[in-house]
């Protein structure tokens, strides 16, 4: 079945730039309520703006979330959130900048002008019923006072489209791994180490044994990784530590992989019988697999064909996402629909601002064909 092409109209580039700008420029970091509640007023309004209707501003403990319903039987959920990794005033040392075909600014590329290119997406379309958009504010911070939301609408829908960023060259993304992190807390006991070192546990030295037997749990044959990745010990230089913590972060392809690293990192014992581990944190997002995008993806690349975009390419990738938990509701669910670009969580952070329209058109390409068949 075709996209009817005559009721898609390719957004103008120059409001699509202007709209991704006054979500940049007000900056969102993960958990700075009055930050986010700036951000999800300006969201609401723009999309009030473009989509002719208004979005309810839904409030949570992490932030308010924003959510606009099209009317009508729901059909399709396009996930998205504001909040982002960059502290307050990443704004002031990188401010949003457009050079050429080249937009740069905290929080571009993840995922505001994404979520701007779905908005347009949703605008180009003369029937709108069906539809829905959810705008979360802490999918950075792991999700957990959105996830129910999330998966609520999402089975309501029963096909999401998450606004994730593209992988290279534009991919869609068609799987993810399943990620969590692990926090190990190494106790020991403190004394002078000059004086009476002796009368110390060192909490630094068991925790690098317990970093090297760590380090030995992910296994390369079946993409799970488990990486420790930050380490506080120590207070000052003349003291013995007895506090050490380690982040693990651990990503796997197949769900007995999280329940053997699982088992491991509850495994671990001490080397020195005077120091005690203590395990805290573990798996949040479940592994996105394949089979969520079989029909999705396919529909993508036919629709891309059918609308002269580029042809369409899709990957699995390590990074989690809000589609973890909706294909782990057993919801269709595609990713990585957002802006074309890189250097996610990076300062370079970076988007094609050309291939915004096309994007856009994709989108709305997808919600045409999905309000179709599911008709």
């Amino acid at each position: 079945m075709l996209v009817a092409q005559e009721k898609i109209v390719t957004p103008d580039r120059e409001l699509m730039i202007g709209d991704v700008g006054r979500l940049v420029e007000i900056e969102s970091p993960s958990l700075d309520i009055a930050a986010l509640s700036q951000s999800a007023r300006e969201l609401a309004s723009i999309m009030e703006q473009r989509l002719g209707s208004p979005a309810t501003i839904v409030d949570c403990v992490a932030g308010p979330h924003v959510h606009w319903v099209g009317g009508g039987t729901p059909k399709v959920l396009i996930v998205g959130h504001h909040d982002t990794v960059f502290p307050k005033g990443a704004l002031a040392a990188r401010p949003f900048t457009v050079d050429g075909d080249k937009a740069t600014g905290p929080g571009i590329f993840d995922m505001k002008a994404g979520i701007v290119q779905a908005i347009h997406g949703v605008a180009a379309l003369a029937d709108k019923t069906g539809v829905e958009i959810l705008i979360t504010s802490d999918e950075e911070v792991g999700s957990f006072h959105s996830r129910d939301l999330i998966i609520e609408r999402a089975k309501a829908c029963g096909a999401v489209l998450v606004l994730e960023p593209s992988a290279d060259g534009g991919a869609l993304k068609t799987a993810r791994k399943g990620t969590g992190t692990f926090e190990l807390h190494v106790h020991g006991r403190a004394s002078h180490a000059g004086l009476e070192p002796e009368k110390g546990v060192n909490a630094l030295v068991e925790a690098s044994a317990q970093i090297l037997r760590i380090n030995t749990f992910g296994n390369a044959d079946l993409g799970t990784t488990v990486t420790p990745t930050v380490a506080v010990v120590g207070t000052v230089d003349n003291v013995v530590p007895a506090l050490a913590k380690i982040s693990i972060d651990v990503r796997v392809v197949e769900a007995a992989e999280r329940e053997r690293v699982d088992a491991l990192m509850k495994s671990l014992t001490v080397e020195n019988q005077q120091a005690r581990l203590e395990i805290k944190g573990g798996f949040n997002r479940p592994p996105m697999p394949p089979t969520a995008s079989t029909w999705l993806f396919p529909m993508a690349v036919e629709v891309a064909r059918e609308l002269g975009l580029p042809e369409m390419q899709g990957v699995a990738v390590g990074g989690g996402s809000d589609g973890n938990f909706t294909a782990a509701a057993g919801v269709a669910t595609l990713d990585g629909l957002g802006a074309v670009g890189g250097g996610a969580h990076a300062d370079h952070e970076w988007i094609d601002v050309s291939l915004m329209p096309g994007r856009a058109v994709l989108i709305a390409g997808l919600v045409a064909r999905l309000q179709q068949n599911r008709n």
